[in-house]
């Protein structure tokens, strides 16, 4: 979780939405307990709040977060549902492409609801700002498939290596 705050909250021009935080907060839901769940959303809540008022400099509106942090929630339960019992390449690849496409569709409405201006409360507004958020989805999907990757798909690849190399048959651990 230390990963996914570090690369929501450090400076990454260039490349805003490739953070550890989809992945990071799915990976969190698959493997811990429900009422550990509120931990991670209290820090990223702290972390939106560092952001907004001491990087961008924008006046902090507890209210224009509520998606995103219901997100947060979402991701881990995401993780929960697909992840928690049965690991696998389908399911992997499943909350690797929920993950962000739900955070897409949710934040970009979002914006678009609340921006005040930014985009015109039309069709044609709301297809703007989606199509404005696309290189964020893009690098989005991109880190949250090579977050699950190395917490799910890396641990198990030596797990099997190990215990092929000690002559037993691989073996799915717990």
């Amino acid at each position: 979780m230390l990963a996914a705050v570090l690369s929501h909250v450090l400076p990454h021009a260039g490349w805003y939405g490739f953070t550890a935080v989809g992945g990071a907060l799915i990976y969190f839901g698959a493997r811990r307990k429900w009422l550990e769940m509120a931990l991670p959303v209290a820090v990223l809540a702290v972390a939106d709040y560092y952001l907004t008022v001491h990087v961008y400099g924008y006046n902090f509106v507890w209210q224009e977060y509520l998606v995103t942090w219901g997100w947060y929630v979402a991701a881990m339960a995401l993780g929960a549902i697909l992840l928690r019992r049965e690991v696998s390449l389908m399911r992997g690849v499943a909350a690797a492409l929920l993950g962000p496409t739900s955070f897409f569709l949710a934040s970009n409405y979002a914006v678009w609801v609340g921006a005040r201006g930014l985009y015109p409360p039309t069709l044609s507004g709301l297809a703007t700002c989606y199509v404005a958020g696309l290189p964020f989805y893009g690098r989005d999907l991109i880190s949250t498939a090579l977050v699950l990757t190395i917490t799910f798909a890396v641990p198990e690849a030596i797990r099997r290596f190990i215990y092929e190399r000690a002559g037993g048959a691989a073996r799915k651990l717990p």
